[in-house]
């Protein structure tokens, strides 16, 4: 059942546009000649069976790797050839496939790290406790947003591995992002914790725009407004869940059990 998602801000405006997007490695396309538009205030998923070029495709969005060819815009700014500190500073933020954490600092003070640098204080590690202090209320707000607020004062390597998901969650907000980009956010997971983790998801996107490479199609089918399916480097179908899980060229992509779970 999809969850229920108010998206205030969205619109049909696209906030991130790739035209003719290649990348090649060694004379291999790991992608090859995609298009994607990502609508402003939208969950849009990129999946694909292993080995299809959507995290290649991921990391080429998020400047973590260079294209061959073609172009990249956010927010109506070329983004193509700037470094992901860059994108950053204009909201285009992401997450990773494994947890980032600082484990020997509590999680308001993981919170806080992020804060800083938002705030102009991204190297100040040494600044008065009184400084810092007045990044706690904000910082709490985050923590809050994804249900950490009773743990403010223990160590992050406490944490079990779900929480420490909401967590890096919660530092990502706090990069105050236009966008966030998450790396298969429910990898790793129990049952409980993909529940948790997938309400945060859609909770925290409220106003925001979120673009999620994710292998979980339970997931994507209850969150996400439009899916874009990668095969072989190419952009082989797009639409909501229902209209790419009744694509017989996906089905046909997925095959075993990614297709039962395609069809559920």
């Amino acid at each position: 059942m999809r969850l229920p998602i108010s998206h205030p801000f969205m619109s049909n405006e696209p906030i991130l546009q790739a035209r003719g997007l290649t990348k090649q490695f060694s004379g291999f396309a790991a992608v090859q000649d995609v298009d994607l538009d990502v609508t402003e205030g939208s969950i849009h998923a990129l999946v694909g069976p292993n080995g299809a070029g959507k995290t290649t495709c991921f990391n080429l969005l998020t400047k973590f790797l260079e294209p061959t060819a073609g172009s990249i815009r956010f927010a109506q700014r070329d983004i193509t050839r700037m470094r992901p500190a860059q994108v950053a500073r204009l909201g285009l933020v992401r997450s990773f496939q494994i947890s980032a954490t600082f484990g020997h600092m509590s999680l308001l003070e993981n919170v806080r790290v992020g804060m800083q640098r938002a705030a102009g204080m991204a190297w100040q590690f040494w600044a008065s406790p009184a400084r810092l202090a007045r990044l706690d209320e904000r910082a709490m707000h985050y923590l809050e947003q994804v249900g950490l607020a009773g743990q403010a004062g223990e160590l992050a390597v406490n944490l079990p591995y779900g929480h420490k998901r909401a967590l890096e969650l919660a530092t990502t907000l706090a990069l105050e992002p236009r966008m966030l980009l998450l790396d298969e956010p429910t990898q790793g997971l129990g049952h409980e914790d993909v529940e948790r983790v997938t309400e945060l998801i859609a909770r925290v996107a409220s106003g925001r725009t979120v673009l999620m490479v994710e292998h979980n199609m339970s997931v994507i089918a209850r969150i996400c407004d439009r899916v874009t399916v990668m095969q072989r480097g190419r952009k082989l179908a797009e639409g909501s869940y229902a209209e790419v899980a009744a694509n017989p060229e996906v089905i046909s992509a997925y095959m075993g059990e990614a297709t039962e779970e395609l069809a559920a």
